[in-house]
């Protein structure tokens, strides 16, 4: 497991708590991919409701509260594949 990937994983577990209504693949240019569903955040790829995809340095930026989910959306920065409420009920609790 990447560094990156780790440290995310840790990060979005204190913020989460028990878990997330919904699912979420984040995947990390050149890092890999997290989960978030109703079990927790753990890495791997597979179906999930929606797909945010970004670089490491966006990524980071958002987890440290940097930069607005809905800003790095809206500037290019971040892409969002399927379902948008649940991105935006995610970037809620990000933001």
């Amino acid at each position: 497991m990447s560094k990156v990937i780790e440290t995310a994983r840790a990060a979005l577990e204190e913020r989460l708590g028990d878990g997330f209504d919904g699912s979420v693949k984040f995947e990390i240019a050149g890092e890999g991919a997290l989960i978030i569903d109703q079990d927790g955040v753990r890495e791997g790829s597979g179906e999930a409701d929606c797909t945010l995809s970004a670089d490491a340095e966006t990524f980071e930026a958002i987890l440290d509260g940097e930069l607005n989910p809905t800003t790095a959306f809206m500037s290019g920065k971040l892409s969002v594949d399927g379902d948008m409420g649940t991105a935006m009920r995610l970037g809620s609790l990000l933001g």
